[in-house]
């Protein structure tokens, strides 16, 4: 029986300092998933690789690619533009893949309104005080850059009801659990195994 689950599209997104890269990463390290990279304009962290952690662009290769609708979703973020590029994400999806974008709040609305059985994550902190603590262990923004990100968060978590799940990242190991059964879960509902169900009963009446 060769059946194939229909692919299963799962958005992420979090403020920053919530740790979304952290939780994938261990997620992808205990079961199959492909981690779409997002393109942005912004400059590169310390550490941050091209084409693993962000496809680092200028403006104008990031305005061409959207001209020409080769990225599925954006937004401006800080200044900054995030997109995610289009043609893999709709090529894992037809393989039935698990495929996981990592958003922002803007771009995660798209995406459920262009992919309505997509799973929607929203990564929250424990509170706005660890979160604050978080940004400044990275040792990576100005002051100003760190308010900046704390006013957005506030801005973010206004949307996270919108949200299909809510996961607190205070224990890592507990939201990534948490994200790890919102998988399982999602992956065995009905109206994503209808070639499997359909092949069980073709080969019951055969």
């Amino acid at each position: 029986m060769s059946g194939k689950k229909q692919g299963l599209l799962l958005v992420l997104s979090a403020p920053s300092g919530c740790g979304k890269d952290t939780v994938l990463t261990e997620i992808s390290a205990q079961m199959p998933i492909k981690r779409s990279v997002s393109m942005t304009t912004r400059a590169a962290r310390p550490g941050e690789r091209d084409g693993v952690d962000y496809y680092f662009a200028d403006e104008a290769y990031f305005l061409k690619m959207l001209k020409e609708d080769k990225i599925l979703e954006y937004t401006n973020y800080n200044g900054h533009y995030y997109g995610t590029p289009r043609t893999a994400v709709d090529e894992w999806l037809k393989n039935g893949e698990t495929v996981v974008l990592k958003i922002e709040v803007e771009g995660a609305g798209n995406v459920r309104r262009l992919y309505p059985d997509s799973v929607s994550i929203f990564l929250v902190p424990p509170s706005m005080q660890i979160l604050e603590a978080r940004l400044r262990r990275r040792s990576s923004e100005s002051e100003e850059e760190i308010q900046s990100r704390l006013t957005i968060a506030r801005s973010e978590m206004q949307n996270a009801p919108q949200y299909d799940y809510i996961v607190v990242n205070d224990r890592l190991e507990d939201a990534v659990e948490d994200v790890r059964a919102i998988i399982r879960a999602e992956k065995h509902k009905s109206s994503r195994c209808g070639n499997q169900l359909s092949e069980v009963l073709h080969y019951a009446e055969s």
